[in-house]
């Protein structure tokens, strides 16, 4: 027997899938033909809105390619696709986003290097300089902007500088920053840029985008490693017929074009930028209020996800701690950090800065339950 529905779903403290509006979970209230010239309008308004959220346009040479599956689908589409066949990445890595990245090169059997700093420490432009001084066959430089493995926020603007003055190919992985996040992809130098729906757009999980230089992807013919994955053929359909090739997820792009008409809402990305930052320092300073802190300096610390250090004491217990916040309506996220014990707290989603007092409430409650001493900070 399935339980009873409850009145209100717990808040998401997560980067994604998070927290979304009423509204856009209504728009999924409908069934949408995957052929139909309806549904076919909305995708391409769909794709021209990112375009313009992105500051950039077709006229300019840019494209938008819906793929679905997760943002982890899109980064990979981008190396079965994008890469030659005698091509090699560099690899920009402080995190498990980094690492994934690897991961999926290593899968794909196409040649990679990896250039690392901890995971409180941004990548390295000058590194990456020198290596693609010393490595000729390097054709393509892959960096995260926002690590959500910490949170930390990666220089992608001076690590594209010095990718287009080497006149290689700059892959970014933009997943939980497109859209509350200011970037420049003609300052940056950026070919490909992917993201997911149910991130700073608030959608819900089912796609992911990749907003690129048509003639770079355009370039690319003949070297896919993947069928289902590939871009080129998928950036054909659209211009064909303007649909998927593949059954799209409907209901996932109906409540995206409800979540877009949110974002225009609330200022656009700089609206919801301004709320996330509002998220994070009352987030922040009511952590430190109960003596929690965070992992990352604030100098490179985003706003999108903070890492926070265990108490040092020996009653806390991640998981008791775990189920004793999400018994009272907050969801957490753990820690992914090897160098640190943490957990982490997502500022995004429809959340407001009274949602950050809420749970930390909670976690102050959470942690008086366990017996472990709750005390301010010293500035």
């Amino acid at each position: 027997m399935s339980s009873l529905p409850t009145p209100k779903d717990k808040l998401l403290y997560t980067p994604g899938p998070l927290t979304t509006s009423l509204a856009v979970k209504q728009a999924m209230l409908h069934d949408a033909g995957s052929w139909h010239w309806e549904f076919n309008g909305k995708v391409k308004a769909i794709r021209e809105k990112l375009l313009a959220i992105a500051g950039v346009s077709r006229a300019q040479g840019w494209e938008t390619v819906l793929l679905q599956g997760s943002g982890t689908f899109g980064v990979e589409s981008i190396f079965l696709t994008g890469v030659p066949p005698d091509g090699k990445v560099a690899v920009l890595s402080n995190g498990a986003y980094g690492e994934r990245m690897v991961l999926m090169l290593q899968h794909a059997r196409i040649p990679h290097i990896v250039l690392r700093t901890p995971e409180n420490v941004p990548g390295d432009a000058a590194a990456l300089d020198a290596l693609l001084t010393l490595d000729p066959a390097i054709t393509h430089v892959a960096a995260v902007h926002c690590e959500t493995t910490t949170g930390i926020l990666n220089p992608i603007d001076a690590l594209g500088a010095v990718t287009r003055r080497h006149g290689r190919i700059y892959v970014v992985d933009a997943m939980s920053s497109f859209g509350a996040y200011p970037i420049d992809f003609e300052v940056c130098g950026i070919d490909y840029l992917v993201s997911s729906a149910n991130k700073c757009i608030e959608g819900v999980p089912g796609f992911s985008f990749v907003l690129c230089r048509r003639a770079v992807l355009l370039a690319t013919e003949g070297w896919a490693r993947s069928l289902s994955m590939n871009l080129l053929d998928q950036l054909k359909g659209f211009d064909k017929n303007g649909q998927f090739r593949y059954t799209p997820p409907t209901h996932a792009l109906l409540a995206f074009e409800q979540a877009l008409a949110e974002l225009d809402i609330e200022g656009g990305p700089a609206g919801r930028a301004a709320r996330y930052q509002d998220n994070h320092q009352t987030l922040v300073a009511g952590m430190r209020g109960i003596g929690l802190v965070p992992y990352l300096d604030p100098s490179v610390q985003s706003h999108i996800i903070t890492s926070f250090i265990y108490p040092a004491h020996p009653a806390f217990n991640w998981s008791d701690f775990y189920a004793r916040v999400a018994g009272k309506g907050f969801l957490l996220y753990p820690g992914k950090i090897s160098q640190a014990d943490t957990f982490r707290i997502g500022n995004i989603g429809r959340l407001f800065a009274n949602d950050m007092r809420a749970v930390v409430y909670a976690i102050r409650e959470a942690l008086v339950e366990m017996g472990v001493p709750v005390s301010p900070v010293s500035p």
